[in-house]
C-alpha cells in the first residue's frame, strides 16, 4: 500500500444504524468481517459516548480512576488487542482496518502509511511514531493497536480530532514509570489534537472525508445486513462477559514488578517467590502488544526457578518470544524477570 492508487482497493463497511452502538458493538463488527468476508482489505469509522478503552493484558483499575469515569458517566471497556487505555468520544474519530496480512508490522506500516497520506492530503504534516502511534510535529495525534486472528489481522485507532484534556489526565492514571520511559510528566502532554493543528471542518465532515479518500463508496461497499448483525451481536456478547472485563479487581498478589521496555511497552508482573528465592506465582500483564494469546504454560514453566540470568535462560531457550509479544526478545524477557526480588 505505498501510493494512492492502492488504497482505493479497500472496501468501505456500511454499517446499520444502531441505537446506542457502543464500543462492544465496533469491535465485534471488526471480528465479524475478518471471519466472514472474503480475503480482501476493508475499512470503517465510528464514534462512540464518552467510554475507555483498555488493552487486552492491562489491569484496568492501575489504568483508568473508576470511580471519576463512573461519576462522569464515561463507561470503561476491555478489546482484545493489546496497547495501552484510550479515552474516546464523539469528538474522536474511531478507524478499524482487517487486512489479509499476518504480518504485525507489515499490517502496522500499511496502516499508519495510509493514515498519514489521508492527513497529509489535509494538509496535516504526519509521521509514523514509535511502535504504533502517529503524530504531528512529536506530539501523539493517534494511537493503535493490532489484533491477529486466523487468516486476518485487524488494526483500529483512535484519531484525535479533539479532547477535553482534563478529563483525560483524571480518568487515565498510567504508572509514572511509563510516562517517565517516554519522557513526559502526563497522557495530556504528549497529546495533541487535529483542532489545535488547525483543521478547519468539523469533525463530521473529516470522517467523511478521510472515507473519501480512504476507501471510496464507489468501490464494491459491503452493507451489513439485519441477519449479519444478529451474528454480530454474538459475537458481543464475548466484550462484555465480566471475566473478559474484570472490572476493579486487583490480583491478589504479595509483589508487583513493573518494567517499560523500548518498542515492547509497560510489562507487569505480579508474583510472589518463596523462602528459598524460587518463583511460586507468576502473572503477566500490560500495555504490550501480542501477536497471539499467551500460552498458559508460558508463565507457569518458570514456578519453581529463580531469577537468575543462568536459570532462566535453560528455561526459555526453547520458546520464540517474538512470535509471542511483539518486539520481546528472549534476552529483553531474561533481563526483566531477573529484576523480581522479594
Amino acid at each position: 500500500m505505498g501510493n494512492y492508487q492502492s488504497l482505493i482497493k479497500m472496501r468501505r463497511i456500511i454499517l446499520p444504524d444502531v441505537i446506542d452502538a457502543d464500543v462492544p458493538f465496533y469491535l465485534s463488527v471488526e471480528e465479524w468481517c475478518a471471519y466472514n468476508l472474503p480475503s480482501d482489505e476493508y475499512f470503517f469509522a465510528w464514534q462512540v459516548n464518552p467510554s475507555i478503552i483498555c488493552g487486552r493484558h492491562q489491569e484496568i483499575d492501575n489504568e483508568v480512576n473508576l470511580e471519576v469515569a463512573a461519576k462522569e458517566g464515561i463507561k470503561v471497556w476491555r478489546r482484545k488487542s493489546g496497547g495501552g487505555a484510550v479515552l474516546a468520544d464523539m469528538n474522536n474519530v474511531m478507524f478499524s482496518y482487517i487486512t489479509p496480512s499476518h504480518a504485525v508490522q507489515t499490517s502496522f506500516d500499511s496502516y499508519t502509511g495510509m493514515i498519514c497520506k489521508m492527513l497529509n492530503n489535509m494538509g496535516i504534516d504526519a509521521e509514523s511514531t514509535g511502535r504504533n502511534d502517529i503524530a504531528v510535529n512529536g506530539h501523539k495525534v493517534a494511537g493503535n493497536s493490532f489484533l491477529k486472528l486466523p487468516g486476518r489481522s485487524i488494526v483500529h485507532g483512535t484519531m484525535l480530532y479533539d479532547t477535553n484534556f482534563d478529563m483525560m489526565g483524571k480518568v487515565l492514571t498510567p504508572s509514572k514509570a511509563k510516562m517517565m520511559s517516554k519522557g513526559v510528566v502526563s497522557v495530556p502532554s504528549r497529546v495533541t489534537t487535529l483542532k489545535k493543528l488547525g483543521i478547519n471542518i468539523s469533525c463530521r465532515e473529516f470522517m467523511e472525508q478521510a472515507l473519501d479518500f480512504l476507501c471510496p463508496s464507489t468501490n464494491h461497499p459491503v452493507i451489513i445486513n439485519n441477519e449479519d448483525l444478529a451474528e454480530i451481536l454474538k459475537i458481543r456478547e464475548s466484550y462484555t462477559d465480566p471475566d473478559f472485563l474484570n472490572f476493579g479487581k486487583k490480583a491478589e498478589r504479595k509483589t508487583s514488578m513493573r518494567t517499560y521496555i523500548e518498542g515492547v511497552g509497560e510489562l507487569i508482573f505480579n508474583y510472589s517467590l518463596d523462602r528459598k528465592g524460587c518463583i511460586s506465582r507468576l502473572e503477566l500483564n500490560g500495555d504490550f502488544l501480542p501477536l497471539k494469546d499467551i500460552p498458559s504454560h508460558f508463565t507457569s514453566r518458570f514456578i519453581g526457578c529463580r531469577p537468575k540470568l543462568t536459570e532462566l535462560r535453560t528455561i526459555i531457550n526453547d520458546i520464540n518470544i517474538r512470535e509471542i509479544i511483539t518486539g520481546l526478545t528472549e534476552e529483553k524477557l531474561i533481563s526483566a524477570l531477573s529484576s523480581l526480588r522479594n
